[in-house]
Formats: C-alpha cells, sequence, structure tokens
C-alpha cells in the first residue's frame, strides 16, 4: 500500500513539475478556495462576514506551495470573483469586494504569501521533526493568515461601515476559534503531507 501511494505521490509529482505544474498547483488551490466558498457559509450574529472554509484552504495553499504559487492561486480566486463569477461566499462576486468582507477577502493574498514565506522547510524525517515542522506550521498560519488577514479586514470593514475599529473587532471575536482550529487542522494536513513526498 506504502508503495502505491509512492508511487502516486512520484508520478504527481513529476506530472506537476515545471511552469506548468505551477500553473496547475495554483489553479488547483483556486478552484479548492471556490468550491470552500460555494460550499456553505455560516452567518455569525453581530457581523456581516460568514464563516467558510475559505480560510481552510488559504492556509492549505500557503503551507503545500511555494509563495509565488500560494499568491497565485489566491490572486485567481480574487480575480475570478472581480470578474464577474460567483466564487465567493453565498454566490458574491464582484460586490463583495467592496463590501464589509473585502479587507478579509483581498487579505487572502498577502496572507498566503506572509504565511508561505514563514513556514520554512518541511522535515519530516523523525516524529521530533515533524511536530516542529507542524509547530511552525502553526505558527504562519496564525501570523499570517489570522493576524495579517483580521487586521486587514477591521480595517477596510470599519472604513466601509463606519463602525469604530475596536468594535469591528469585538464583532469578528467569534471568528477566531474556528480559525485557530483551521489552523491546527491546516497544519497537521500539510506536515503529513509532507511525509509522502
Amino acid at each position: 500500500m506504502r508503495n502505491a501511494i509512492l508511487t502516486i505521490s512520484s508520478a504527481a509529482k513529476t506530472a506537476t513539475s515545471g511552469k506548468f505544474g505551477a500553473v496547475l498547483k495554483s489553479t488547483l488551490f483556486a478552484v479548492l478556495l471556490a468550491a470552500a466558498s460555494m460550499a456553505g457559509a455560516v452567518p455569525i450574529p453581530g457581523t456581516p462576514v460568514p464563516i467558510t472554509l475559505q480560510t481552510f484552504v488559504v492556509m492549505l495553499a500557503a503551507l503545500m506551495l511555494p509563495w509565488k504559487q500560494a499568491g497565485a492561486a489566491v490572486l485567481m480566486y480574487l480575480a475570478a470573483g472581480a470578474a464577474g463569477l460567483p466564487v465567493f461566499a453565498g454566490g458574491a462576486s464582484t460586490m463583495a469586494l467592496v463590501g464589509p468582507s473585502a479587507g478579509f477577502l483581498i487579505g487572502f493574498l498577502p496572507a498566503a504569501v506572509v504565511t508561505s514565506l514563514l513556514k520554512g522547510k518541511a522535515r519530516v524525517d523523525s516524529p521530533k521533526h515533524a511536530a516542529l515542522t507542524a509547530a511552525r506550521y502553526l505558527f504562519a498560519c496564525v501570523a499570517g493568515c489570522i493576524v495579517l488577514d483580521y487586521l486587514l479586514g477591521f480595517i477596510v470593514q470599519s472604513a466601509i461601515t463606519g463602525v469604530a475599529m475596536p468594535v469591528v473587532a469585538i464583532a469578528s471575536m467569534g471568528f477566531i476559534v474556528g480559525d485557530c482550529i483551521k489552523a491546527v487542522v491546516a497544519s497537521l494536513v500539510a506536515s503529513g503531507l509532507a511525509k509522502l513526498q
């Protein structure tokens, strides 16, 4: 079984190497981002921004791809929405980029790049190194996809809605626990998949 997985992994690695592979991986994550937002949005009382799996996919892209590819995936996703495709939460498109969730959506781009740059190189040759890699991945997700994205989201939402930033921040605290859980799961998944390479 392990040999079959390694063979599939090796074949996938060969098929996805080079420039074509880089574009393919970025496109795959852009499609996953759209699918994650279409999978359903859970509204949070007190804030116009719903919970989706978008943040989880941004975290995975940042942890599994080099920073340029992770950034390209998010850029493709944002461009699709800006072009009018209904890829944002609730089937929204262009108007979401000028609405209350605009800062969070646009913030995915620097969040993915920063997270990818902070993750470091995966070392999974021993349980100790695998645990350290997962911990480093978790730190990168929290710093990039939570702290940075929230900061940008708060600033833009406050500017668009006219609500004071501390009020916006307090109203958005309902997302913290869910995003921290997503960060833990993404870190474990990405470090686990690194073992297959």
